[in-house]
């Protein structure tokens, strides 16, 4: 069969060419300020599962909403939540597409991180669109048919692997855009996942009052519209992509290698980073550093209303249990303003954090979250012994900056001890340790407060014994990040390596300088494609900070 004349070629498998990486090599011209956005505009969107909670009540009454009770079946089991159409689920049920979704995050950045090295980010960015979008529209189909086998599939396991795919997606290319300042690019990507949930949460409670009628929770609209609105805007993010030319660099700049032992100027492929024990020393420190701040996470309300319980609310000496319905209601909406307040802290220490990153080193950066993240859990039992609130508040924002700075460093960390070319790769691999600190965190967490709890202990000793152990996890961390070493010499590619896995080595154009690539501000296009991205996320800070002053009125 021959192809008619003017139709597109294709590469791979009935791949378009238009997304191969060869066809999204940058030009002359080009403004690398435009891979940022772009990168946004995906992050954006997948980080809304850290918001997905939104969606658990409102559903967990999708048969009986607007009647007095919900549809309940006693002793229903998991098997039977996941095909019935006639008992409203429960949220234990539920709960459990985001823990699909995490692990399949892990798995799906470890499994893919090599196709997406080789195919490029648009594809994968694609990729990522149509199976995070593509699962809000399957779980849209399942609210409507009451089915929640639909829902775990759509939202959690293709979901999931959306989330791995868009994670990954931006990392090499920004860090391979950025080499003079690969922190803080990796930080405005990995930023937005942190936001997502900040824009997203919000929208869903809006689309939700819109579309809730007497005889609907207004659920599956939320998902179809959420869906459809998802793959639009990380398809953009996609084909905003472009990788820099092989060997590239920007004009003038001089690799640091010789400034720092720890910034390496050789490449290791992917086959062997996890071979070496550095590989393995920074899963650790990013297990330990997720598996705490993630614990505080998954308890930080019922903390706040179990240690200080009518103190919030103007009354000191009133312990939670003493508390009536009302005051329980007042005392969690000024929990919800502490969530708040961490959150946006989470976002901006993975900027702050991964910025800062490039000017005094990874390797000293998180010595800094472990060594001042042990300090604060420790000291933090002592601002809640106090009643000091605003002590105990501030600790715990101090903290979880540190924690989304994690995220947003490692993959610059990564780059330095491993080089740039497979960093993407690697970079997903090393996110299992996401998906392990996501199951071990909380289930310390909660395990040690329902031992406390059966003990007898209320008030401000509630949780001593959970900071003193999450403190102990930074230390242990601390000690795995000061055991990194640069890799010995036997671990990096020759030339004839790399040149055989660039696909034709570095141009003559590109040795010489940056190529006219690269360069350029704030042009009227980068400006749109910042506006486009920084809108929503001025509107989901502005609707935090609404949420988080309650906490201090």
């Amino acid at each position: 069969m021959t192809m008619r004349a003017g139709a597109a070629p294709f590469t791979g498998a009935g791949t378009p060419n238009w997304l191969s990486r060869e066809r999204i090599v940058a030009k002359a011209g080009f403004n690398r300020w435009l891979v940022p956005p772009a990168a946004l505009a995906i992050h954006l969107c997948i980080g809304m599962s850290y918001g997905l909670s939104v969606f658990w009540l409102p559903l967990s009454r999708a048969i009986s909403v607007g009647q007095p009770a919900p549809a309940a079946c006693p002793d229903m089991s998991v098997m039977t939540a996941l095909f019935t159409t006639t008992c409203d689920w429960r949220v234990s049920d539920l709960v459990i597409v985001f823990s699909i979704g995490i692990v399949m995050l892990g798995l799906s950045a470890a499994v893919f991180g090599g196709w997406l090295e080789r195919a490029g980010p648009r594809k994968a960015g694609l990729a990522a669109a149509l199976c995070w979008g593509g699962g809000f529209l399957i779980g849209s189909a399942g609210v409507y048919l009451h089915q929640l086998w639909l829902i775990w599939l759509g939202m959690g396991l293709i979901g999931g692997i959306g989330l791995g795919l868009g994670y990954i997606s931006p990392v090499s290319t920004l860090v391979k855009w950025f080499p003079d300042r690969r922190g803080m690019a990796t930080g405005m990507a990995i930023m937005g996942f942190g936001g997502g949930a900040m824009i997203g949460s919000p929208l869903a409670t809006l689309l939700i009052n819109t579309f809730k009628t007497p005889d609907s929770a207004g659920v599956w609209q939320t998902l179809a519209v959420m869906g459809g609105l998802y793959i639009l805007a990380m398809a953009c993010g996609a084909f905003g992509y472009r990788v820099p030319p092989a060997g590239w660099q920007p004009a003038g700049w001089t690799p640091p290698a010789s400034k720092s032992a720890m910034i390496t100027s050789g490449h290791v492929h992917l086959d062997n980073a996890h071979k070496t024990p550095q590989f393995w020393l920074l899963w650790a420190v990013l297990c330990l550093n997720v598996s705490a701040g993630i614990g505080v996470l998954a308890l930080a309300s019922p903390m706040l209303q179990e240690i200080f319980g009518g103190a919030l609310i103007g009354q000191p000496g009133v312990a939670f249990g003493q508390l009536d319905a009302g005051q329980k209601t007042q005392i969690a909406a000024v929990a919800a303003g502490f969530v708040g307040l961490l959150s946006l802290f989470n976002i901006l220490g993975r900027f702050f954090w991964a910025s800062m990153s490039d000017r005094i080193g990874r390797k000293v950066t998180y010595a800094t979250f472990f060594a001042l993240g042990c300090v604060l859990y420790a000291a933090a039992p002592w601002a809640a012994g106090i009643g000091s609130k605003a002590l105990f508040v501030t600790f715990f924002c101090v903290i979880l900056s540190m924690y989304g700075g994690g995220f947003a460093t490692i993959p610059a960390y990564l780059a330095d001890v491993f080089g740039t070319q497979f960093v993407g790769a690697i970079h997903g691999r090393l996110l299992t340790a996401w998906s392990t600190a996501g199951v071990v965190g909380p289930l310390v967490v909660t395990a040690i407060r329902q031992t406390q709890i059966d003990a007898g202990i209320q008030g401000a000793e509630l949780y001593t014994r959970t900071l003193y152990i999450l403190a102990g996890f930074l230390a242990a961390g601390f000690v795995a990040n000061l055991l990194v070493r640069p890799l010995a010499a036997r671990w990096f590619m020759t030339d004839a390596d790399l040149a055989a896995v660039s696909k034709g080595g570095v141009a003559a154009s590109s040795r010489a300088g940056d190529g006219g690539i690269g360069r350029g501000g704030l042009t009227p296009v980068a400006l749109l494609a910042w506006v486009a991205v920084g809108l929503p996320i001025a509107w989901g800070i502005w609707t935090t900070l609404a949420k988080a002053l309650i906490l201090f009125g």
